[in-house]
């Protein structure tokens, strides 16, 4: 099975920076696309940022301009660049891929808490 593990969350002031990055094991095909998601407690899970097998990428609005997607494909690992934190973006984000043949998230990681103060 797919396993997603996220790390690099944390507690930072605002205006600051954070890194997550989301190791996958377990693939016997490459995904369509990996991507990231967060959720505040009570709240629906928000969508943040995508990364689709060509390299594409697409953000929230929320987000555009101040986060990055991107991935090592030698180490199977997806990273969120995350700049200029705004105690808006304190949620629990979460790390997900889809499977070969579409962009539809069906595996997730258990999350990583981003605070920001």
């Amino acid at each position: 099975d797919v396993q997603l593990v996220e790390s690099g969350g944390g507690s930072v002031q605002a205006g600051g920076s954070l890194r997550l990055s989301c190791a996958a094991s377990g693939y016997t095909y490459s995904p369509y696309c990996m991507g990231w998601s967060r959720q505040v407690p009570g709240n629906e899970r928000q969508w943040v940022a995508t990364m689709y097998r060509d390299g594409r990428t697409a953000y929230a609005d929320s987000v555009k301009g101040r986060f990055t997607v991107s991935k090592d494909h030698t180490k199977n690992t997806l990273y969120l660049q995350m700049n200029t934190l705004t105690a808006e973006d304190t949620a629990m984000y979460y790390c997900a891929t889809a499977g070969r043949w579409a962009c539809a998230f069906n595996y997730w990681g258990q999350g990583t808490q981003v605070t920001v103060s």
